[in-house]
């Protein structure tokens, strides 16, 4: 069965991006290449949020779609016309991948924003939990665990670190 796994790096302090909505502090930030990867071969499904479309097609990759060879999911009021592999959707988040579960296919990365992550955590539709723990202290930001986040227990299933990055894997507790 697919998974649905939260792949993401986020600041010591816990924050996916700066006051800004930036993430240019993961530039050079020394984590271990290779475990993104290993990562993105084992998914054919991305869901992110629209800021999180914004940012990579405006900033981050503006003239080459990043997961490309992927289906990717845009959360969104917007009316924006959809690709083969781009589907822009006001689909409650949740329902979306209760359907997507059901298909058959390699699983399904909640690639952002902080939104999309907690609703999804709200109703314990996250299989995995892979965070990129980048050693800087942001102080404020975009926090990645919404405060009415509590009480979701995980269990550790591994523990890596490469030049001051750690990554944790987790899966809930049954």
């Amino acid at each position: 069965m697919r998974k649905v796994v939260l792949y993401i790096a986020m600041s010591l302090d816990g924050y996916i991006a700066d006051v800004d909505g930036g993430v240019a502090w993961l530039d050079g930030d020394g984590s271990d290449t290779d475990s993104f990867s290993k990562f993105i071969k084992t998914i054919d499904t991305v869901i992110l949020g629209y800021r999180t479309y914004h940012q990579i097609v405006t900033e981050l990759s503006p003239d080459d779609w990043v997961y490309h060879g992927k289906k990717s999911y845009v959360i969104t009021h917007r009316d924006i016309e959809s690709t083969d592999e781009i589907i822009f959707t006001n689909k409650d988040v949740c329902e979306l991948v209760k359907e997507l579960k059901a298909l058959d296919g390699k699983d399904i990365w909640i690639c952002g924003g902080a939104i999309v992550a907690n609703e999804l955590m709200k109703f314990n539709l996250i299989d995995k939990y892979q965070i990129s723990i980048i050693p800087i202290i942001l102080g404020d930001g975009i926090r990645l665990f919404d405060s009415q986040m509590s009480g979701i227990k995980l269990t550790l299933k591994s523990c890596t670190s490469n030049n001051g990055t750690a990554e944790l894997i987790y899966e809930p507790k049954l």
